[in-house]
């Protein structure tokens, strides 16, 4: 295993915030922000501001629903970031290689975890089993 040492950690957070302060990915998050959240901020002030009650009320309303802690609102920003990304920059390899990269790597970590829990089990069910079928032979 690599040791974690000061350029290592530089590199790595270069390589972050470079990903991160894309241009075209900071434009497609915004709007996507503003497609799941921006809209209600939105409403609540001017609702607020120009007196409309409807406006105020489904503003603050659905503000409510984003800071709860099940909200998964924050995993549809950026599956619709991702899909902006994919529809306004198809050209933007580099961008779209690392959410490649990243979506392969957390699929074979699913698949993993899928085979640990298979694996588990059947251990658990030779565990019950195995002592049945030798009793089983022995009064045969």
């Amino acid at each position: 295993m690599k040791k974690w040492n000061g350029q290592r950690v530089k590199a790595l957070l270069k390589k972050i915030l470079e990903f991160l302060l894309n241009p075209r990915l900071l434009l497609c998050f915004g709007i996507a922000w503003f497609i799941t959240n921006g809209w209600s901020y939105v409403f609540a002030i001017l609702g607020t501001y120009f007196g409309i009650t409807w406006m105020t009320v489904t503003g603050i309303s659905w503000l409510t629903i984003l800071w709860f802690p099940f909200s998964p609102e924050k995993i549809v920003t950026l599956f619709i970031t991702i899909c902006l990304l994919r529809w306004l920059f198809p050209g933007d390899q580099k961008t779209l290689a690392v959410i490649r990269r990243e979506q392969a790597a957390l699929l074979s970590a699913l698949r993993r975890a899928k085979q640990n829990r298979r694996r588990k089990r059947v251990a658990r069910w030779l565990a019950k089993e195995l002592p049945r079928r030798r009793m089983l032979k022995k009064l045969s």
